[in-house]
């Protein structure tokens, strides 16, 4: 019988590359919106492995299963990191947040548009122990969105290793670059082990 996980996320393109990068596992997968009486968790640690944590818990605490939380951003060189952990709440869209990050950075030149996402996963098994894992992907901020795949920042994200944005990549190519892809492999062996019984995530 496959192994119950809650995707603790509301958000689509997370769900769909979630899925996609656990398939091979075999996992019951589950999400928020089963639970409709369930409010979402407050993202505000300051950080992203402790926005995930909490997330995991709350969610853990409500329904009392396994679960798989993230908190992921974009952080850019030129703007002190930002918008970090705020990425989700740096302008009320999709559409507002990526016209504002391309004014903040409309007179530089592509040597000063740095910047890399990061993502945070935490797994918390039924019995609520905890573990996360990090996932990083370097690349710079392009004058021009790029690309229909992916979501959020992607059309904006240029990999230079790839010669595109990420909105560009086909998606098995982006799970093996993507912060969340990375921070999820990271994280793969205490997942495995719960799919096998061991005591430990």
């Amino acid at each position: 019988m496959p192994k119950t996980l809650l995707a603790a996320t509301t958000n689509e393109g997370k769900l769909r590359e979630i899925a996609e990068i656990l398939a091979p596992l075999g996992l019951d997968l589950r999400t928020p919106f089963e639970f409709p009486l369930v409010v979402e968790a407050p993202e505000d640690t300051g950080t992203f492995e402790g926005n995930a944590l909490r997330k995991a818990r709350h969610w853990h605490a409500a329904t009392g299963l396994a679960v798989l939380a993230d908190d992921s951003g974009l952080c850019v060189d030129a703007l002190d990191g930002q918008p970090g952990v705020y990425s989700a709440r740096y302008a009320p869209s999709v559409a507002e947040r990526n016209a504002k990050l391309l004014a903040a950075l409309r007179d530089l030149p592509p040597e000063r548009r740095g910047a890399h996402f990061v993502c945070v996963a935490a797994f918390i098994d039924e019995s609520g122990r905890a573990v996360t894992a990090e996932g990083r992907c370097e690349g710079r901020i392009h004058h021009e969105p790029r690309g229909s795949g992916g979501f959020g920042y992607d059309p904006l994200f240029w990999v230079d290793e790839c010669a595109c944005t990420v909105a560009e990549l086909p998606s098995d190519v982006k799970h093996t670059l993507s912060h969340r892809g990375r921070a999820l492999q990271a994280l793969r062996p205490a997942l495995e082990r719960w799919v096998r019984g061991g005591d430990r995530p």
